[in-house]
C-alpha cells in the first residue's frame, strides 16, 4: 500500500499544529513517579511517629513503677462516715467523740487474707460471747504494690477486705456498727484503726457493759 504524500495545504495544517504542542519530556514524567514527587498524586505523606519506649524485659517489672491511681473510691474513712447510723444516738455521739472505751483489740497488721480472716472471725465472736461492746480493729496502713502491670492492684488490700467481712457473715449479726477508732485510740494515723461497736450479748450473764461508760 503506497504512502499518500501531503499537500501543501496538509503540510501547513501540521506546521501550525506542532507550534502550539508543548514537547512532552518522558524521562522527566517518568523519574517524577519513581521519586514520588509526581503533580498527579501529590508529596509522600509523612509516617507517624511512634514513640519509643524505654526497653522492658518480658516477665521483669518496671525499674520505676508507677504510683497506683487506680482506686477512686472514697477513702475508708469517708466511707464509714457516710454509713447509717445503726446503734442509738447518745451512743453514738460518745463513740464518735471517744468516750467509748475499747475492751480488746486485735493486729491485723502483716498478715496474708487467708490467715486474717479466721483471726478476725474468731476474735469479734469470742469477744461478743464475752459480752464486750467495743474493740478495736488494726489493720496496718497496706504496702503499694502496684509494679505498673496492666491490671491494677488496690493499695491496702487488708484494710479494704476487713469491712467486707465485718458485713457479712458470720460476723454481721452480731456487728452494730463500725467506725474509724478516735484519735484518743490511735485513729487518724498512719495504720487503720477500725471501732467495732458489737450487739448486746443475751447469754453473756453478769458482763458489764464498761464500754459505755464515760472515759474519766
Amino acid at each position: 500500500m503506497s504512502r499518500k504524500r501531503l499537500d501543501k495545504d496538509d503540510l501547513s495544517l501540521w506546521k501550525k499544529v506542532t507550534e502550539r504542542t508543548e514537547k512532552l519530556d518522558v524521562d522527566k514524567l517518568f523519574r517524577a513517579e519513581i521519586d514520588g514527587t509526581s503533580p498527579i498524586h501529590g508529596p509522600t505523606p509523612t509516617p507517624p511517629q511512634i514513640r519509643k519506649r524505654s526497653s522492658v524485659v518480658m516477665g521483669k517489672p518496671d525499674p520505676k513503677p508507677r504510683r497506683n491511681t487506680h482506686d477512686l473510691m472514697p477513702s475508708l474513712p469517708d466511707q464509714l462516715r457516710q454509713a447509717p447510723v445503726q446503734m442509738d444516738s447518745k451512743a453514738f455521739g460518745k463513740l464518735k467523740r471517744g468516750k467509748m472505751r475499747p475492751e480488746g483489740r486485735i493486729d491485723l497488721h502483716g498478715m496474708t487474707l487467708d490467715r486474717a480472716h479466721p483471726a478476725l472471725t474468731k476474735f469479734i465472736l469470742g469477744s461478743h460471747a464475752k459480752g464486750r461492746r467495743l474493740v478495736l480493729v488494726i489493720t496496718g496502713k497496706g504496702k503499694m504494690r502496684d509494679e505498673g502491670g496492666p491490671i491494677p492492684v488496690r493499695h491496702g488490700v487488708l484494710r479494704h477486705q476487713v469491712p467486707h467481712w465485718l458485713h457479712s457473715p458470720p460476723l454481721a449479726p452480731v456487728v452494730q456498727q463500725i467506725r474509724a477508732a478516735h484519735f484518743r485510740h490511735g485513729g487518724e494515723g498512719v495504720e487503720i484503726r477500725l471501732a467495732v461497736r458489737l450487739r448486746h450479748c443475751a447469754g453473756a450473764a453478769g458482763a458489764v457493759g464498761s464500754a459505755d461508760r464515760p472515759r474519766a
